[in-house]
């Protein structure tokens, strides 16, 4: 018997919320790739402002790290919050997650920094509390290539979606009747930047 709809990875832009976790300035010599990670970052954001997809947003310990970098416009986010702990699901989040949605959240679209630790920590609690997790693996970047690539496996072996940016886009947007369609379709007519994953690949494999 085939399994559920909901577990074979679809879309509902009205059942999810999107997650971006700790992109900060003062982390930006640190990363790989952190700039093109920025842009795929930004592009979601704009993508959650046309959709109307709440966007939740953390900033690890900032008065040391900085806030998010300013290459992300961060005026239409639900929600900015400052923690210490490495998961996202600080009790403010946690608490917002049962509201989101209407009440009806289904899935999270998730990605940021560093994808081992903060975005990994923040899946695994999200799946616990039966959430359907997308990482977005272009706007997810860790200091060491090996940790994130290990991290995008671990993830995936753990029952997330592990996933690029411009596949998300086209499940939430579901048609090219969709009504977002013209507004969203120049920040898909470029590819996104190579972000370090495999040449000639959209993920590690």
């Amino acid at each position: 018997m085939a399994p559920p709809l909901k577990d074979l990875g679809l879309l509902n832009p009205s059942r999810t919320a999107i997650f971006m976790c700790d992109m900060q300035e003062k982390v930006r010599p640190a990363m790989n790739h952190f700039d093109e990670v920025v842009i795929v970052a930004r592009k979601m954001v704009e993508v959650s402002k046309i959709m109307g997809i709440p966007l939740i947003v953390t900033e690890q310990h900032p008065r040391q790290l900085g806030k998010t970098v300013a290459d992300i416009d961060l005026s239409k986010a639900l929600l900015v919050i400052a923690k210490t702990r490495f998961s996202m699901l600080v009790p403010e989040i946690d608490r917002l997650l049962n509201t989101l949605c209407d009440g009806i959240l289904e899935s999270i679209v998730l990605f940021g920094i560093e994808t081992h630790i903060c975005v990994e920590q923040t899946a695994i609690e999200l799946l616990s509390r039966n959430l359907k997790v997308h990482i977005i693996a272009d706007a997810s970047t860790s200091r060491n290539q090996a940790d994130r690539f290990l991290a995008l496996d671990r993830l995936r072996q753990i029952g997330c979606f592990v996933t690029t940016s411009e596949t998300v886009i086209f499940k939430m947007m579901g048609d090219k009747e969709n009504p977002k369609f013209q507004e969203i379709r120049h920040l898909v007519k470029e590819p996104s930047p190579n972000t370090g994953l495999v040449p000639g690949s959209s993920l590690k494999m």
